[in-house]
């Protein structure tokens, strides 16, 4: 049962000892849930972080993995100096007197990422997997007008979606980041209304500015921006913007230039969905479970959007 005094995200994981919070969509997702797995410490649980990962994997040493599509990434691990994200949260978590092990799964199909997930939920016993989307995306269905960047949001879902974990969740942080990539967000709307009537919509959370989540998350934005200069994080620099109480068109990196930014209040809030609900309502989700990598998943949700009627873009009228 929930109730307005306690969130239902956190009702949802008042039961779970061990979670897993997980970047869904690659690059610095991870970041994004990293407020949500500070509250979660806090709390006394045991916080596990992974991530989807764009990052040069093949350089790790064989010894870092603990699988053949399961890294684990610590500060000393190997790799590229001038774009690791999950090397860099690994060295601000250790700086911080933090668990700094970051596991990284390389860009792979459904079926082989549902396996790194499967081993890992099973290496550290695993009862609660947050995966978490920077942006809003991974909640489009399939039909909308445009779906932003798909591919590694709906592999990740698609995977832990054929796990047996007591509780999964998907939570985003950023939005209104995605209409840059096409997104309608009167879709992302409509989308969460059907899934409250589904009773998958767990509702939204802002991260209080003043908090010790947010202190904590703006000092692992700016340290990963210091160390990944050339490719800082505009998804979690907005967040971090919005939660510092920033807003319109906010600049942090040249990446950013020629193009206008709306950072807003809505950009420092989770909102957080059931995970097999929201499986339930993707449309393609049965084109995706046997895929074995990112090719075949990006040729299958081509294929289905070759024959579906899309809903027409219309604007938020307030």
């Amino acid at each position: 049962m929930t109730s307005l005094y306690e969130p239902p995200l956190f009702a949802a994981l008042r039961g779970a000892d061990r979670v897993l919070v997980a970047g869904a969509g690659g690059g610095f997702d991870v970041y994004a849930g990293l407020p949500l797995a500070v509250a979660l410490m806090d709390l006394g649980k045991s916080v596990q972080l992974a991530n989807l990962s764009f990052s040069a994997l093949d350089l790790i040493d064989v010894d870092d993995w603990c699988e053949p599509n399961l890294a684990a990434v610590t500060p000393v691990t190997r790799g590229h100096d001038g774009y690791f994200p999950e090397r860099t949260l690994a060295r601000w978590l250790d700086a911080q007197g933090m668990h700094s092990t970051v596991y990284a799964f390389p860009r792979t199909g459904v079926r082989p990422l549902r396996e790194a997930y499967r081993e890992l939920v099973r290496r550290l016993d695993i009862d609660a997997v947050v995966l978490v989307d920077g942006g809003t995306d991974i909640l489009m269905r399939g039909d909308e007008s445009g779906l932003g960047t798909p591919e590694e949001d709906m592999t990740s879902l698609a995977a832990v979606a054929g796990l047996e974990v007591p509780v999964r969740l998907v939570t985003c942080a950023g939005f209104g980041i995605d209409a840059y990539h096409g997104v309608c967000h009167a879709h992302v709307l409509e989308n969460l209304a059907a899934l409250d009537r589904d009773g998958a919509y767990l509702g939204a959370l802002t991260i209080p500015s003043a908090g010790r989540e947010a202190r904590l998350y703006l000092d692992a934005v700016a340290h990963a921006q210091r160390h990944t200069s050339m490719r800082p994080s505009i998804v979690n620099g907005q967040i971090a913007a919005a939660i510092r109480g920033e807003f319109g068109d906010v600049r942090f990196t040249e990446r950013t230039q020629g193009s206008e930014l709306f950072v807003n209040p809505l950009m420092a809030m989770y909102f957080t969905v059931d995970l097999p609900g929201l499986a339930r309502r993707l449309l393609y989700l049965d084109r995706l479970a046997e895929t074995d990598t990112q090719y075949e998943v990006r040729a299958a949700i081509e294929c289905f959007r070759r024959d579906v009627e899309r809903r027409a873009r219309r604007s938020i009228p307030h």
